[in-house]
């Protein structure tokens, strides 16, 4: 072979002394070689410099890339940032692995490839993992492509594999819990409504407005207890914007304070204990906070947030499993996970001087 000539496989094989058959399968793991002519042949290879088979040949030989997109809600930033996201995806790599299918992370915002450069990313399923979003212009582009999909907690699609929980349930139990302790002026802060920018109190036309259905079940939750409460919407599901949040909240007369906040997730809530804390605010005797997710949060300790906990980890096993179904040609079953309630050490019966 001359010197500047890139190695082959049938070259590969020839130095072998087999089939070029017998070569691929050997590249293909097949236990149909033996390991001593795989030996051989990977020798062969080494001495020649050859890397393997061209993926983007074999892909198409397969009509299959070995690769699941993955739509996060935002920027990956922030789904980095989030233990539950990052539990999500890792049950779903812990399943899609085994598999030797990768994972593809896509922003939900401004991040995302343009719709143009998303109908040539070749992917054998798609999960829209944290977002939620309906009227998702991707979603319809994929479906359009006929690329299998499943969608976690939203959007609902006919046709489409769904696996969810009972956010509403979750939140109304939490919410029972603070009424239970005598708590009668609570007040909410929501994960973004749309990805907009739009912070602030959410009045009727925004909750109508809002694409998110995880949000909109979250405050039903609560409302299904309470009845209307202030609910004031983030940005971005971090501390920050639920410290922000909460000093917006809590920064008033005490009359006008609620007794009880109960944020849409376990980051939310951390900043609304960060609001409190430098606000002069004892927790929970002059205000209860809880949150949702039941997340790993180090730094809280040894506070212990009163949360609902929700199984992220087999949320993305389910999501997964779901996606190897469908690439098997059959029709996976919708799937609605448990929650439970923990109550923690931020949560308590409303101040004294608080009446009902």
């Amino acid at each position: 072979m001359p010197a500047h000539a890139r190695p082959t496989l049938a070259s590969v094989a020839a130095l072998a002394g087999v089939s070029a058959s017998t070569a691929s399968l050997a590249f293909a793991g097949s236990p149909r070689v033996t390991p001593e002519t795989r030996q051989r042949i990977f020798t062969a290879a080494e001495e020649l410099g050859y890397a393997g088979p061209d993926p983007l040949a074999a892909s198409l030989r397969r009509r299959r890339s070995g690769v699941v997109g993955a739509f996060v809600g935002e920027r990956l930033l922030y789904a980095f940032r989030d233990p539950e996201a990052i539990q999500l995806l890792d049950g779903i790599t812990e399943v899609l692995s085994p598999h030797g299918v990768g994972l593809l992370l896509l922003a939900g915002d401004a991040g995302r490839p343009a719709l143009e450069q998303l109908a040539r990313i070749p992917l054998d399923a798609a999960i829209f993992a944290t977002c939620g979003l309906e009227g998702d212009p991707a979603l319809e582009l994929l479906r359009q492509r006929g690329v299998p999909l499943v969608v976690v907690e939203g959007p609902v699609v006919d046709g489409l594999p769904l696996v969810d929980i009972d956010d509403r349930r979750g939140t109304a139990e939490l919410a029972r819990h603070l009424r239970d302790l005598g708590h009668r002026h609570v007040a909410a802060v929501t994960m973004p409504l749309r990805l907009d920018g739009t912070r602030g109190l959410v009045d009727a036309a925004r909750e109508q407005a809002g694409m998110y259905r995880v949000v909109r079940k979250r405050l039903a939750g609560l409302t299904d207890v309470f009845g209307p409460v202030p609910a004031m919407e983030t940005t971005s599901n971090v501390v920050d914007e639920g410290a922000r949040a909460g000093r917006a909240l809590l920064d008033v007369p005490a009359g006008q304070r609620p007794t009880a906040v109960l944020a849409q997730s376990d980051l939310l809530a951390a900043g609304v204990l960060r609001a409190a804390g430098e606000l002069g605010l004892r927790v929970p005797h002059d205000v209860s906070v809880a949150g949702f997710d039941g997340a790993d949060l180090p730094w809280l300790r040894p506070t212990v947030l009163s949360t609902v906990v929700q199984p992220s980890d087999e949320k993305g096993r389910a999501a997964a499993r779901a996606v190897m179904e469908l690439l098997a040609g059959r029709e996976p079953d919708n799937v609605t996970l448990p929650v439970w309630l923990r109550v923690g050490t931020t949560t308590g019966p409303p101040p004294d001087n608080v009446q009902p």
